[in-house]
């Protein structure tokens, strides 16, 4: 009796797994895979505009707003744990607003099959080949463009033998360890060259990588890493193509009514794309409802202009009228204004492109790089240079020491680069730390130390907790 129920029991689980692998054998009917989906010069086409619309760096400019000292407290003000630097792994304000993994790792996943489809596709003429070619190279530079976006949250450190994240080549949903900062940035720099390779030299689509991005990605890569000679070469061929923009047309780089100094862009032209300009204000209304205003230039931002002679200065911020009259609400009347979009009041208000890569960012790398490889006439020339761009009545000035140039431009990417996605990583690469005017951290942190380890962002908590290989950066505990 008892050997009839094992007799029994033993059969019924052989029919239960075989039953279960019938199920497995079974094919969905309602996926598509990329062997399916990517067959064609058509299908990896639209691939390749699928990982462009899911690229977001309004997300990177906020965080170098609020974590650094670009931005004071707004009437709005619900970002405590961020901007008052007490955020952990588990941080609700890191994991709604500030979490890099899923959005970078998502375009990662998405160019990786058009990669491993690509060479299954069968071009028909030589102006799909043509095509094939360019949506290769489009992959490997958002690849590698989405790679440096993680290395800018989570290690950003030219220390070769610090983690870095992992540089995943293939579609894969197992887990991976972190890789060192040394083969992470080999891996990146190869997908570049390849890239450029492939990518047009003419920039006939601004929505869409080419080959001056991949050099403008290659000039700002190589500053982060501390290699200057190629940060200088790389800036140096980015400056060939564009030059700086006249005063006449820097404003209107801000409201797209051209694109000088731009070799790529994020389309952005609808309010349901969002409104950049949204990170920081609402649009104005009227005086009973001036609209949300979560964040407003710091009084040290302000402080670093010649208020009267720079064109940047009358770009980037605005006297808000109605607010200018409301003596009663005690506000600033001063807002951020970059994003402008159309004019002051209208529907599309605040809603503008995100600027990716601009030639005055170039000259920033260029300068800061010769000066730290002991030109400083060459640095000089470009700090002047810029300067002369875009502030009236300029007189060249002069510089006694490396330290003294290198300074020069750690404060002029602070008044060129505002709101762009640079200031607390250029901080934290440069080992400075954030310091506060007293009118700017009224009941918050005046002070990030420089090497504090929150300058370096937590591997979010749902990542530690799906990849077992996962290691928590310094100083932060699950």
């Amino acid at each position: 009796m008892r050997n009839n129920k094992l007799v029994i029991g033993s059969f019924l689980m052989l029919s239960l797994f075989a039953s279960c692998s019938k199920v497995i054998d079974v094919k969905e009917t309602d996926f598509i895979g990329g062997d399916v989906a990517l067959k064609t010069v058509e299908n990896v086409e639209s691939g390749i505009i699928g990982a462009y619309s899911a690229m977001n760096v309004e997300m990177g400019i906020l965080m170098n707003s609020v974590f650094a000292d670009e931005v004071r407290v707004a009437e709005f003000y619900n970002a405590a744990t961020v901007h008052e630097w007490q955020y952990a792994s588990t941080d609700i304000s890191l994991r709604d607003s500030y979490t890099a993994f899923p959005l970078y790792y998502r375009i990662i996943d998405r160019v990786n099959r058009l990669l491993e489809a690509l060479p299954n596709v069968k071009a028909t003429s030589a102006a799909q080949e043509a095509t094939k070619n360019r949506v290769k190279g489009e992959a490997l530079f958002l690849r590698a463009f989405c790679h440096f976006e993680l290395y800018r949250f989570y290690s950003n450190t030219s220390d070769g033998s610090a983690l870095a994240v992992h540089y995943m080549e293939k579609p894969s949903l197992s887990p991976v360890a972190r890789m060192t900062v040394t083969p992470f940035m080999a891996k990146l720099n190869a997908d570049l060259v390849a890239a450029k390779a492939l990518l047009p030299a003419t920039n006939a689509d601004i929505y869409r990588a080419s080959r001056h991005a991949a050099t403008a990605l290659q000039a700002r890569a190589a500053l982060y890493m501390k290699d200057y000679a190629n940060a200088a070469t790389f800036a140096t061929e980015y400056i060939a193509a564009f030059p700086l923009a006249s005063k006449a047309n820097f404003p209107l780089i801000w409201k797209d009514a051209n694109n000088s100094e731009l070799a790529f862009k994020l389309s952005r032209t609808t309010t349901a794309g969002g409104r950049i300009g949204g990170l920081y204000r609402g649009t104005s209304a009227n005086a009973a409802n001036i609209g949300t205003i979560t964040w407003k230039p710091s009084q040290a931002i302000l402080n670093a202009y010649d208020q009267v002679n720079d064109i940047r200065y009358k770009t980037y911020f605005f006297e808000e009228p109605i607010l200018k009259a409301s003596a009663s609400r005690n506000l600033s009347a001063i807002l951020i204004n970059k994003y402008a979009g159309t004019t002051y009041g209208t529907p599309t208000e605040l809603v503008a492109d995100a600027k990716v890569f601009r030639t005055g960012e170039m000259y920033l790398i260029r300068a800061e790089a010769r000066a730290e490889t002991n030109d400083l006439t060459g640095a000089a020339a470009d700090l002047n240079a810029l300067r002369a761009a875009r502030i009236d009545n300029y007189t060249n000035a002069s510089f006694a020491s490396k330290g003294a140039i290198i300074d020069a431009v750690m404060t002029e990417r602070f008044k060129e680069l505002p709101y762009e996605g640079h200031r607390f990583f250029d901080a934290k690469r440069r080992n400075l730390p954030i310091t506060r005017l007293s009118v700017d951290a009224q009941g918050v942190a005046l002070t990030l130390p420089s090497g504090n380890f929150r300058f370096i962002l937590p591997i979010p908590n749902t990542e530690i907790q799906a990849n077992p290989l996962m290691v928590q950066n310094p100083g932060y505990t699950n």
